[in-house]
C-alpha cells in the first residue's frame, strides 16, 4: 500500500505545480509559457518541469538537467 501513497504523493505535488503554473499563464493571458519573456529563466516553469520529470520516476533517483 505504501508503493501508492508514493506514487499518490508525487502525482500531487505536480498537481499542484500544474496549478500554479495555469495561474500564472493566465495573469499574463498567455495559454503557454513558450511566448513568455521569462521561458528560460523562470522558477516556477523549471519546478513544473522537475516535477514532471519526478512524477514519472517517482523520485527513483537520478538527476534532470535542463
Amino acid at each position: 500500500m505504501q508503493d501508492s501513497q508514493k506514487q499518490d504523493e508525487w502525482d500531487i505535488k505536480l498537481d499542484v505545480k500544474l496549478e500554479e503554473l495555469k495561474k500564472c499563464q493566465q495573469s499574463f493571458s498567455l495559454d503557454s509559457c513558450n511566448p513568455c519573456e521569462k521561458f528560460f529563466d523562470c522558477e516556477l516553469r523549471k519546478n513544473y518541469v522537475k516535477a514532471v520529470y519526478e512524477s514519472m520516476s517517482k523520485g527513483s533517483g537520478g538527476g534532470f538537467e535542463f
